[in-house]
């Protein structure tokens, strides 16, 4: 996430009001993880590498599973994040106030029903469609 010097990403945030603060550190940390299982671990100090929409869902996922365990779901709750569209609303939102940016290609859709929360947060399940 780039930040525009005249820009205060907390007061956006709470403008927004959707997520906490917290829930947009864990962002940026599943995009480094989704930019570097994608890119290579070395892109995480090349700077920013585009990744998908369900790359990112998967690499969040993975990032809350590894944190939280069990609890995953539960901390992505209290977040307000309770179905991947809602990766997707934080995203659009740090676009949408030039804090990070998309492709041509990239939609808010992208993001939505990557996986199911209760099955991805309360089991090992494969996510289909992996490709």
């Amino acid at each position: 996430m780039s930040e525009k010097p005249d820009t205060n990403f907390e007061e956006i945030v709470r403008r927004d009001g959707r997520y906490p603060p917290e829930a947009f550190v864990f962002l940026r940390d599943g995009l480094n993880r989704a930019a570097g299982q994608i890119h290579g671990e070395q892109a995480k100090d090349e700077g920013p590498h585009h990744v998908t929409g369900r790359q990112l869902c998967r690499a969040l996922r993975d990032e809350a599973v590894e944190r939280w365990g069990l609890l995953a779901g539960t901390v992505l709750g209290r977040w307000n994040i309770r179905a991947t569209i809602d990766f997707g609303n934080m995203v659009y939102l740090l676009i949408e106030n030039d804090l990070m940016r998309k492709t041509e290609e990239d939609s808010l859709e992208d993001f939505r029903d990557v996986y199911d929360f209760d099955k991805a947060f309360g089991s090992d399940e494969i996510f289909e469609g992996d490709n």
